[in-house]
């Protein structure tokens, strides 16, 4: 994210979060440099919070882009993730060539090919914002 911030001009604030008591720190932040768009990570800690989170973007109207799609059924406007469908169906294969005798070293790493776009028009329209065409769709799903 560093890189793309630098290359497209974008100032780039990081917050670590490490336990519930620094999302005070962060939201506090957050709604005092009034950013343009919030971007979580796929942190257990952010998905354990993620009602907090979706709830403190939209009190501040803030557009938002999340990690996995209960962020999206949670409120949340958008999100973009690997299919984790694709990726427990892959791990099942591995662990039927595990059982069956293949060595786990012997066994490729893989990496997620299916990737998923989710977005809320409701929490659009909320934040008075119009999705292009065009991005409408490209979505794997749309609520509306």
């Amino acid at each position: 994210m560093k890189e793309a911030a630098v290359r497209f001009g974008l100032t780039l604030l990081l917050h670590d979060l490490h336990e519930p008591s620094d999302f005070a720190v962060a939201f506090e932040a957050i709604a005092k440099e009034k950013v343009d768009v919030i971007v979580t990570d796929p942190d257990p800690l952010l998905v354990a919070h993620r009602e907090e989170i979706v709830d403190f973007a939209a009190r501040t109207r803030t557009p938002a882009i999340y990690a996995f799609r209960d962020y999206v059924a949670s409120g949340g406007l958008m999100s973009y993730d690997a299919n984790l469908f694709e990726i427990w169906r892959q791990a099942a294969q591995y662990v039927d060539r595990i059982a069956k005798g293949t060595k786990p070293g012997d066994l490729p790493i893989q990496q997620p090919t299916k990737f998923e776009l989710i977005i809320n028009l409701k929490t659009a329209r909320k934040l008075g914002l119009d999705i292009p065409p065009t991005l409408l769709a490209r979505a794997d799903e749309v609520i509306e």
